[in-house]
């Protein structure tokens, strides 16, 4: 337990919008801002989303390109990762900001079912992205919704469509696919052990399952996602106030564990990511 834990700030997705929770970060400027207040509580990756000005999601690169430039210059050192999900774009639009060089993308490897619709990732698409990514040296972090998700990852190490080793996040609480419980994390572990042994983990978990998820991924000596894209309140009466709010809340349980928050330098070593420009 003496491991640091990386908390990741999911800023602001494709779905909340401020009429949910006034303090989602819809504009670049108002990204940046939030992120670095997330920064300075504690975040080391900063899972990035767009947005066009009525809110909808975008995939738009040049959008991209200005928080990349926004964050480095005012969150040094934090890792940049931006989100290749089928939300904000359809086919390879989805992987259109790769060649701007974050230290890592989103990769989901296989499709399963949404509140509202089917997340398709089709074999074609998951190979040309992961092949984007070795082009421009972008770690990949694999969206797990469903146990298949880790064996499909694990097979694509093994056969070099993927770099070992493995970064996987276990996201659970999506209404209509793996639901948030604590014997199916343990199952994803231990699964995860066996066929990618080498492979780090993260859990994130959606709405109120957020700081349930948290608390085991930390207890467990895993790392762990909060921010404002997967859980608009502190609890059910209160809104929260910011992401950096939700990053606090996260370091408070791993102070329950007596496990140090990672600093940006300690997560780039954990996950083996180049140095900061």
């Amino acid at each position: 337990m003496t491991t640091p834990c990386i908390i990741a700030v999911a800023i602001t997705g494709s779905v909340p919008t401020k009429a949910n929770n006034p303090a989602v970060p819809i504009t670049v400027a108002e990204q940046i801002e939030s992120t670095q207040a997330a920064f300075e509580a504690g975040a080391s990756i900063a899972h990035c989303h767009v947005r066009n000005d009525d809110e909808t999601p975008s995939s738009d690169p040049e959008k991209f390109a200005r928080l990349k430039e926004g964050l480095e210059k005012h969150c040094p050192g934090m890792i940049i990762q931006f989100s290749t999900g089928g939300r904000s774009g359809a086919g390879q639009a989805r992987g259109g900001m790769l060649p701007l060089r974050p230290d890592m993308a989103s990769l989901s490897v296989g499709s399963n079912n949404f509140p509202t619709r089917v997340y398709e990732n089709p074999p074609d698409l998951v190979d040309w992205l992961a092949v984007e990514m070795q082009k421009y040296d972008v770690m990949p972090e694999i969206e797990a919704f469903d146990l298949s998700h880790i064996i499909q990852a694990a097979k694509m190490a093994d056969d070099g469509r993927l770099k070992r080793p493995l970064y996987v996040q276990f996201v659970m609480g999506v209404k209509n696919a793996m639901i948030a419980d604590e014997r199916i994390l343990d199952i994803y572990i231990e699964t995860l052990a066996r066929f990618a042994p080498d492979a780090l983990w993260c859990a994130a978990g959606i709405g109120p399952n957020q700081i349930v998820v948290n608390d085991w991924a930390i207890a467990r000596g895993g790392h762990t996602r909060t921010g404002l894209e997967d859980n608009m309140r502190l609890d059910r009466d209160r809104l929260a106030p910011s992401n950096a709010a939700l990053v606090a809340r996260t370091a408070e349980i791993c102070a329950t564990y007596d496990r140090p928050v990672a600093s940006w330098q300690q997560a780039r070593a954990i996950l083996g990511l180049r140095a900061p420009k």
